[in-house]
């Protein structure tokens, strides 16, 4: 408690200019005599830090200090202004505000080596205006209606209850409670066409553990490609699930839902891919072709 309350005493000193030892005594619940203590320790910590007597007296920091050696290494300012950069799309006005209070705190430039865009290419923003309605309806605890298009083309409205945002290989998700299905369900956000913040409340909950595999049955896939298509498979799959063969060809084993999607994805590949297991989606994947060849045939 003491090291914390040092800390706290010099945080309070930045933000007001100046206090008295009473007047900190209060706010620490602590006596006048502990604060004198107190401040005697970080002056000997090399914070410059003093007292001055008189009536427009008290105790202050020197003029132009910053936190620096003292409290916080030049690394771990910069760990702290780099994840605060990162999450900055998300937190909007108040994250840039608080990212430039801390920069003149640390007396460091924010603009470092990092940037973070979760926008899609060619997004007018849309992207973030349906995030900042989605994380105020969570922090408000109120229900939302949402058009949903799922994996099998299906578009619908549902009403869930918004519980938490999650980021997962390179997409934002909706875990929430489904009304319409009585169950907790995963959203993907780029799915989700439209949202309606409700005035209706729901009761804090916490999303299940068991329902966090962001998919409902997953299937073992099989997937073999040619070297050729290094470039692909390497933005598409983690190096764990690749294997580099004698013939160079690489050979993709994962588990991911079998479904409608699962059947365009391969697709996308073109004659590029061969479907080793299961044999589903071998089958699903050429009806699919099929369908595509027979509507746009000459």
């Amino acid at each position: 408690m003491h090291e914390s309350r040092l800390f706290k005493i010099v945080y309070h000193l930045l933000d007001k200019g100046q206090a008295t030892a009473p007047e900190l005594a209060e706010k620490f619940e602590v006596s006048v005599r502990t604060i004198y203590r107190d401040i005697d320790a970080l002056s000997g910590a090399g914070i410059p830090i003093y007292a001055e007597a008189g009536r427009n007296g008290g105790i202050h920091l020197m003029n132009g200090f910053v936190l620096d050696k003292a409290v916080l290494s030049e690394e771990e300012k910069q760990e702290i202004l780099t994840a605060l950069k990162g999450m900055n799309t998300t937190l909007n006005n108040s994250g840039s505000q608080t990212l430039q209070k801390l920069s003149a705190l640390f007396n460091l430039n924010s603009e470092n080596w990092l940037e973070v865009d979760f926008s899609r290419w060619g997004n007018q923003g849309n992207d973030n205006e349906k995030f900042e309605l989605l994380k105020s309806a969570i922090i408000h605890q109120k229900c939302v209606k949402i058009a949903y298009a799922n994996s099998y083309g299906e578009i619908g409205d549902r009403i869930v209850q918004p519980l938490k945002l999650s980021y997962k290989s390179r997409a934002w998700y909706l875990k929430a409670y489904c009304a319409q299905k009585q169950d907790y369900r995963i959203f993907k956000l780029t799915r989700i066409l439209s949202i309606e913040v409700l005035e209706e409340r729901f009761p804090q909950r916490l999303f299940p553990a068991n329902k966090e595999d962001f998919g409902e049955s997953d299937s073992h896939i099989v997937l073999c490609f040619p070297q050729s298509m290094a470039y692909r498979v390497y933005d598409e799959f983690d190096g764990t699930q690749i294997q580099r063969q004698e013939d160079g060809s690489l050979l993709v084993s994962v588990h991911m839902p079998e479904d409608e999607w699962l059947a365009g994805f391969v697709l996308s590949f073109g004659t590029q891919v061969e479907i080793i297991e299961p044999v589903s989606l071998k089958e699903a994947v050429a009806e699919k072709a099929r369908k595509v060849y027979e509507r746009n045939k000459p």
